[in-house]
């Protein structure tokens, strides 16, 4: 079971480091370059990610999904969204067809 919490204070210091210098952490400067350089780097991690898959290098792709993840909640905290929304959406999708799920999307 993933530690719940170590999410949430990874989500913290994520919170803490939005407002502070660019100059102050590497995180600071992401939220100061916007939108299109937090992107990027999901991207750029997403991508990292598929290539360590395709070389079944495991480690390697434990490594690349916590930077996925980590930018990807840099990213929801860009918007002032938390792991708490993500968590919610899946309980939300628990128990439903991937296929009605999708529909039901679509059809919205």
């Amino acid at each position: 079971m993933i530690d719940i919490e170590v999410l949430h204070r990874v989500a913290q210091t994520l919170a803490e480091r939005k407002d502070a210098s660019p100059d102050s952490s590497y995180v600071s400067s992401l939220f100061h370059k916007g939108t299109d350089a937090i992107c990027k780097k999901v991207a750029e991690e997403a991508a990292e990610t598929i290539m360590a898959a395709k070389d079944k290098d495991l480690l390697h792709v434990v490594w690349e999904v916590t930077d996925l993840w980590f930018h990807t909640m840099v990213l929801l905290a860009h918007y002032g969204l938390s792991v708490d929304d993500v968590l919610a959406e899946f309980r939300r999708r628990e128990g439903v067809s991937g296929i009605d799920e999708k529909k039901a999307r679509s059809a919205k």
